[in-house]
């Protein structure tokens, strides 16, 4: 069965990072997740053209302006959805160890 597309490792590490809701800039993302930035920015579009990211852009203590995002309330729902999935439950280890 092929996976979901937003089920790769990638994602579920962008879900994972924004748990808690809160606001994150893309290369905070970067850096804690080890994702290139070549894949993250179109995990990011994909997610905000689905409604489940938003982004606004703020302004730096340097004065550059940097654009921020965080899971809407149907993004964090979604993003929890696809975690408890990619999880393996109990069941599912203790028969794969059988």
């Amino acid at each position: 069965m092929p996976r979901r597309p937003d089920s790769s490792p990638q994602t579920l590490a962008v879900f994972r990072a924004f748990v808690g809701g809160a606001w994150r800039y893309g290369y905070d993302l970067s850096r804690e997740t080890g994702i290139p930035s070549g894949t993250l920015y179109p995990i990011l579009m994909r997610l905000g053209h689905r409604g489940l990211l938003e982004s606004r852009w703020d302004e730096g203590a340097s004065g550059r302006r940097r654009r921020s995002h965080r899971l809407t309330g149907e993004g964090i729902a979604y993003a929890e959805a696809r975690l408890a999935e990619a999880r393996p439950s109990t069941a599912t280890a203790v028969a794969a160890e059988a």
